[in-house]
This record gives C-alpha cells, structure tokens and sequence, in this order.
C-alpha cells in the first residue's frame, strides 16, 4: 500500500512567493492604462512620420514643375512658381493633408509646409502635427552647379 504524504499545513508567517493585495488590485490596470496611452503616442508619431513623409513627396512633385523656358534657352533650371505651387496642392489635396507651397524668388527651391492630425484612440483628444519639407533643384552632371 502507498501512504499518501502528509497535507501541506500552512504556516502564515511564510511570504514566499506573495503579494500584496495593493499590488494586486493596482497592477492590472496601471499595466491597462500604460498600453492604451502607448497605442495613441505611437499613434501619433505615425501620424507626424506620415505628414513628414507626404510634405517631402508634395516637394518632390513641385520640383517637376520646371520653367521650359529657362531650361531650354540654358539659363539654368528653375521652378515655374505657378505649376510648382499647383502640383505641390495637388498632391496634398489627394494625400488627404492641409499645407501650403512656395517658391524662393529664383526659382530653385521649393518649401512645403503640410498638417496633418491625429484623433485618439483612447484619449479623446485631436492633435494637429506640422511638418515641413523643401526641394532644391540642382543643375550639373555629377555635382551642383556653383552660386
């Protein structure tokens, strides 16, 4: 016959392995409230890395909006103001994105300047998020032409 071992008695003034019921009660939602706070901080640089990633693209669409006229004759490349300005609002009405477009006095730089924003998931609050981007156009074969 096998004997059973004797039943554990319980010595109360044990602690291993216990907790307090504070600690308990409170981690569980700390833990909670941590992630769902870190759901809209992500959230949000994703949005600021979109309106950053669209303020460079509407740039680049700008920078193609070149003056033929300048190109053609050799005077240098340039921007046409207009046409830039255009297709830089054009690409942030299609992305979705408030901005603004300008073009310097010589034509060869292009400053974009898109918000966006960002509605909490868990915190109810809007965040709008600035972003800015510029393009310049070079001129030269294998390094920019010099000022």
């Amino acid at each position: 016959m096998s004997r059973k071992p004797p039943a554990r008695r319980w010595d109360w003034n044990d602690d291993r392995g216990g907790i307090s019921p504070f600690v308990a009660i409170i981690t569980v939602p700390l833990l909670l409230l941590g992630g769902l706070l870190a759901i809209d901080a992500f959230g949000i640089t994703r949005a600021h890395e979109r309106a950053d990633g669209i303020a460079t693209e509407a740039a680049r669409a700008a920078a193609q909006a070149v003056d033929p006229a300048r190109a053609v004759t050799g005077e240098g490349v340039a921007a046409d103001p207009d046409a830039a300005v255009a297709a830089a609002q054009a690409y942030l009405s299609r992305a979705g994105v408030r901005g603004t477009a300008s073009v310097s006095g010589d034509g060869r730089r292009i400053t974009i300047h898109a918000t966006g924003s960002y509605r909490g998931v868990f915190v109810p609050k809007t965040w709008t998020l600035h972003a800015t981007s510029s393009a310049t156009l070079l001129h030269g074969a294998t390094r920019p032409e010099k000022d």
